[in-house]
């Protein structure tokens, strides 16, 4: 059997240079992290056992937040609005992987996840908030909102209502909910809050990615390719899934990187 792939996240030896400086994010005080990271090297066939490689990032800027609130990640829009017209990702999707990636960065420096890896997953989930017609709006949410079936026990796992319909709005089975389609039991316990508006919300993107996130770098570090797929498999226990990201997210990297 031909051993799956990795995709690319980073590869121990890289050069990586992490510049502090101090200023005002506007409306907020706070301090502004500048990230350079080495160009990605040529496109190369990842074998079983390769040690996986991180799409870069460009630089970014943090607000910090009220006391008690977790800081706000921003990455570089014309930045963004060229990986999305490399890669097709929307723009506003890539903002939401790309701030997710700097704040796990920053919170688990030795995860090692790349934004491409969930780009890989929120593609495979939602087609980045589209499903069934779905439009990503600016403010991160899709219209309609994306709930998957309900997880009664036919051909998938049975779960019982456990949120009063508050999030799938189902109040006999749960449901996935949102663009990285989280069951409301995970999001209780990971539900995160990127834009800093005050709430969690699965349906919104950026929330979603970095939950998504903070849940794969949980367990595991990705910087090796069994870390890697050890942590993909925590969000789909299925091989098939694993692979299917894997080839999405060096895709992703591969155009990223291109001239």
């Amino acid at each position: 059997m031909t051993a799956p792939t990795t995709p690319d996240v980073w590869r121990p030896g890289w050069t990586r240079r992490v510049l502090l400086t101090v200023g005002l994010v506007l409306p907020l005080a706070g301090a502004t992290i500048a990230l350079e990271l080495a160009p990605p090297p040529a496109p190369v066939a990842l074998l079983s056992g390769d040690a996986p490689v991180m799409a870069a990032l460009p630089g970014a800027t943090r607000d910090d937040a009220a006391p008690g609130t977790a800081a706000v990640y921003h990455v570089d829009v014309l930045w963004a609005e060229r990986i999305a017209a490399r890669t097709g990702i929307p723009v506003r999707a890539v903002l939401a992987y790309g701030a997710a990636d700097l704040a796990v960065d920053a919170e688990q420096p030795g995860c090692g996840l790349g934004w491409n890896t969930l780009a890989a997953i929120g593609s495979i989930e939602s087609g980045h908030g589209s499903h069934g017609g779905a439009v990503l709006g600016d403010d991160g949410r899709s219209v309609p909102e994306i709930r998957g079936v309900p997880l009664d026990g036919d051909g998938v796992a049975a779960i019982p209502d456990t949120d009063d319909g508050t999030w799938d709005g189902d109040v006999v089975w749960d449901r996935a909910v949102g663009p990285m389609q989280f069951i409301p039991t995970t999001w209780a316990r990971w539900g995160a809050d990127a834009d800093g508006d005050g709430i969690s919300d699965p349906d919104v993107l950026d929330d979603a990615a970095l939950a998504a996130a903070r849940y794969l770098c949980a367990d595991a570090t990705m910087t090796t390719s069994e870390g890697w797929r050890a942590a993909v498999l925590t969000y789909n226990r299925s091989d098939e899934y694993a692979d299917s990201v894997a080839r999405i997210a060096t895709e992703y990297a591969r155009r990223a990187g291109a001239p």
